[in-house]
């Protein structure tokens, strides 16, 4: 692979960093189901196509993407909350236990007052299902429903979170938005359990953006066997009179970013920022919309949702507001802003997942797939890091990294020794790369990453237009290998063939032997069975409509030992959803 570095002027070690004369703030912002190419900066890096020929508008996101460090190729996980908890503990989520993210009414051990089984987190989710009507071969594999933060109920896991070492490092944490790490709303892991000062924040994985301030306050019944003190979920904060969901979080950021500046000034902050944004339902200002409606590229590049292009809109005015409010506090110079989105953009009608809406909220091409899927449209997402003064040489860098690598690099930039936590973490610290342009050469080696998405869901797969099957995949230099467990491969040179649309396992049968061998063994070592997709009794291959037979590649290329198992009959956990 060709690691291109454009633009940017090399800078020997990591001194620019140490020798800032004071612990940089940090904003951390994380945005919803954004597309790849939504922002114009990614998709004219993409496309080739002029931004200004483009119909979304990012012209704040644009601005930092070409003036800081942005790379080509960030990865992240298939949805929201298994890359959330990625980002805040620097490992896999599927090593941690997240797997998917779930909606508020999925049933776990916790929330439905029961003991778990040997073997089970009591946050382990039970049992639920998107309603595929097509045989399925496989039940899918469990997930956590809350970040391990040391309750009695964690069995002796306490993950550290990048807020808690920022803290103890002298900064103080805050907490804004989507926060769907706490099983909803579980006593003992919402954001104050994890180390940040609650601003506004939702446990859920959706809000309206109107009118949310009900829904958020009305703390739904979802589990009547759990006593309700057991059970939060938001916290409203301070009510700044806006009317829309993204403005309202912008001005709670903001306004925490004025008063911690008159009151603690010599102090650094860390401010997480999670947008839900652009989360279905799909609502935006009217007078956005209007201004798309009447937009004379709509269509370019399958964009051409009015109400989409206003949310996008308003997530970069968000971002402007931000950097307005750190130039009117004299903190932009020593500031390090890092964006990122949580997984690729919903390139599927929204009906796929349940809802009644055959809108199409965006499309990641050229890159193939989104939201829900291992393919580059579901995981490969924009990033970029922006530090006025520091980080400001307009540089784009290719080559793969991932959403656990956020966790040392923000503690590394912000003067913290990150060698001790390597033993911890998968993620390996960016600013070597950052500062020093070279990517092999400046302390980031990794050239190997995987993905583990254990489910059924109704999301159509573009390869046959039927609902998806479980898949994990690796990467590793230039090939990607994706492991259909209902019997399929393929591989493809990423670096030749973006879109993936050549499968080359008929011509390269070793490669892909060997990285179907180097794919399964990661996730022995690193992945709980209990995660893993497990055999369907009643199945029934007859009546497969598929135009592939089950086959368990797993018992035939690897051995018995490695078939996949039925689930034990205590923990009839079936789960799936994208959300």
């Amino acid at each position: 692979m060709k690691y291109l570095l454009l633009a940017f002027v090399s800078i020997v070690g990591c001194s620019l960093f140490a020798s800032a004369e004071k612990r940089p703030n940090v904003v951390l912002i994380l945005a919803d189901d954004l597309g790849y190419t939504d922002i114009g900066a990614f998709a004219e890096r993409a496309t080739g196509v002029p931004v200004a020929q483009q119909f979304f508008e990012t012209p704040n996101l644009d601005s930092l993407a070409q003036s800081g460090v942005s790379f080509s190729q960030a990865y992240a996980c298939p949805l929201c909350a298994p890359t959330r908890a990625s980002v805040l503990t620097g490992k896999y989520a599927s090593k941690l236990g997240f797997t998917t993210a779930t909606p508020p009414s999925v049933r776990s051990w916790y929330n439905s007052g029961k003991v778990p089984p040997s073997g089970y987190m009591a946050q382990d989710a039970i049992y639920w299902g998107d309603p595929i009507k097509e045989e399925q071969a496989l039940w899918n594999g469990g997930t956590l429903l809350a970040l391990p933060s040391g309750q009695v109920t964690d069995r002796g896991r306490d993950e550290k979170t990048l807020a808690e070492v920022l803290n103890e490092q002298g900064y103080r944490s805050a907490f804004v938005g989507k926060w769907h790490l706490g099983g909803h709303g579980s006593k003992g892991y919402e954001p104050h359990d994890q180390g940040f000062e609650e601003l506004a924040y939702y446990d859920a994985g959706g809000s309206p953006y109107f009118g949310w301030r009900k829904e958020w306050a009305s703390n739904k019944p979802h589990h009547s066997e759990m006593p309700q003190e057991q059970l939060f979920g938001s916290k409203l904060g301070i009510d700044t009179g806006q009317r829309y969901l993204t403005d309202e979080l912008t001005a709670q950021a903001t306004s925490f970013i004025r008063t911690h500046v008159e009151s603690r000034r010599d102090d650094p902050f860390f401010l997480y920022f999670c947008h839900f944004s652009l989360h279905a339902p799909l609502q935006a200002k009217a007078e956005d919309v209007d201004y798309f409606e009447a937009k004379g590229n709509r269509g370019w590049n399958g964009h051409d949702n009015a109400t989409y292009a206003a949310m996008v809109r308003s997530l970069d005015e968000s971002v402007g507001a931000l950097l307005d409010t750190l130039r009117e506090t004299n903190q932009l110079d020593n500031t390090l802003i890092v964006f990122m989105s949580d997984n690729g953009g919903v390139s599927w009608p929204l009906n796929q997942s349940t809802r009644s809406d055959d809108t199409r909220p965006t499309s990641n091409a050229p890159l193939k797939g989104g939201k829900a899927m291992v393919y580059e449209g579901g995981i490969r997402v924009p990033l970029f890091f922006y530090w006025k003064g520091k980080i400001d040489r307009s540089a784009w860098i290719d080559r793969p990294v991932d959403c656990n690598d956020i966790f040392p690099t923000v503690l590394e930039m912000s003067g913290v020794d990150v060698e001790p936590h390597y033993q911890e973490i998968d993620g390996r610290s960016l600013a070597g790369v950052i500062e020093g342009g070279v990517a092999q050469s400046e302390g980031y080696d990794r050239e190997t990453f995987y993905w583990h998405y254990p489910f059924n869901v109704i999301v159509h797969n573009p390869v046959d237009d039927m609902p998806l099957t479980p898949h994990s995949a690796i990467r590793k230099g230039d090939y990607k290998l994706i492991f259909d467990w209902s019997g399929r491969l393929w591989l493809y040179d990423i670096e030749r063939d973006l879109s993936e649309s050549n499968n080359l396992v008929d011509a390269k049968p070793q490669l892909a032997r060997e990285l179907f061998v180097e794919l399964n063994e990661w996730l022995a070592q690193n992945v709980e069975e209990k995660y893993y997709p497990t055999l369907n009794p009643s199945y029934d291959a007859d009546n497969d409509t598929r135009d592939y037979p089950f086959v368990d590649l797993r018992a035939s290329i690897l051995g018995r030992d490695f078939a996949i198992r039925p689930k034990p009959p205590e923990s009839k956990s079936h789960l799936v959803k994208a959300d």
